[in-house]
């Protein structure tokens, strides 16, 4: 008989509160007060999320972000700063106890194991998509999804993303992507290295078709039954209130934690 985790999703919520959301089930999990979980979401409005440790002003624009009506919101996971386009990309995370033997001890091993789930979703759109160590999955050498973990306690949250569609120019604006001003050489040097579903397949591929994609991807590579349910009472309020009193506030998205 398979494991039944809760299957939640797709979900559509601020950046501060699909972050706030994250880090709720996270902490339940870790009191025994969740179910191990997988999640669907989008960002409306799109919005950059930056790593753990990063510098907000070395890595997002926030005139152009302001300009744009960007959300701006900061990781409880590491990694680099990614533009989120509301259009264009679907988010997951996977929450889920440290120690459950169908995930690996050996980290690269356990992003290995959950992002198969992306491989065999986007293997049944027709992409052929290969894991790339530590954390991104490819197709013909260009970037499609990336992801980070974070283990908190004895849990383990690792979230990522999957570009259906990609929206260069505005990410050029909204990222410090270097001194490159937005010009068509510096977007092909982009697309020559990510590429997207609807690039892959020649057409526009549906959000629900990947969603779908997803559940049967992530249930076979994990050999486990997603059965959808909702945040519970507890959840939906500590989220509300990490979203405010966390995520929303500056103190939070510009000063950078420290790493003890």
């Amino acid at each position: 008989m398979l494991e039944k985790w809760r299957l939640l999703g797709l979900d559509i919520y601020s950046a501060h509160m699909n972050m706030a959301i994250d880090e709720t089930i996270t902490q339940k999990r870790n009191q025994a007060m969740a179910p191990n979980t997988i999640r669907f979401y989008r960002w409306k409005p799109s919005a950059v999320s930056i790593g753990y440790f990063q510098l907000v002003e070395q890595e997002v624009n926030l005139d152009a972000c302001q300009e744009l009506g960007v959300d701006v919101v900061r990781r409880m996971t590491g990694g680099g700063a990614v533009y989120h386009d509301y259009n264009g990309e679907l988010t997951y995370s996977v929450v889920v106890d440290q120690g459950n033997p169908k995930i690996p001890e050996d980290i690269t091993k356990s992003y290995e194991t959950i992002c198969t789930g992306i491989v065999i979703a986007l293997n049944r759109i027709g992409i052929d998509a290969e894991f790339k160590p530590i954390n991104d999955i490819i197709v013909n050498g260009k970037k499609i999804s990336g992801n980070a973990q974070t283990r908190r306690g004895n849990t383990i949250l690792q979230h990522g993303t999957i570009l259906l569609d990609a929206d260069i120019r505005t990410m050029f604006k909204v990222l410090r992507v270097g001194m490159e001003k937005i010009s068509d050489k510096a977007i092909k040097t982009v697309e020559e290295r990510v590429t997207t579903i609807n690039r892959e397949v020649g057409r526009r591929v549906t959000f629900e078709e990947v969603l779908n994609a997803l559940k049967t991807g992530f249930e076979g590579a994990l050999e486990i039954e997603l059965v959808k349910d909702v945040l519970s009472e507890e959840e939906t309020m500590l989220a509300v209130k990490l979203q405010s009193e966390k995520y929303q506030s500056k103190g939070w998205t510009f000063n950078r934690p420290r790493t003890s």
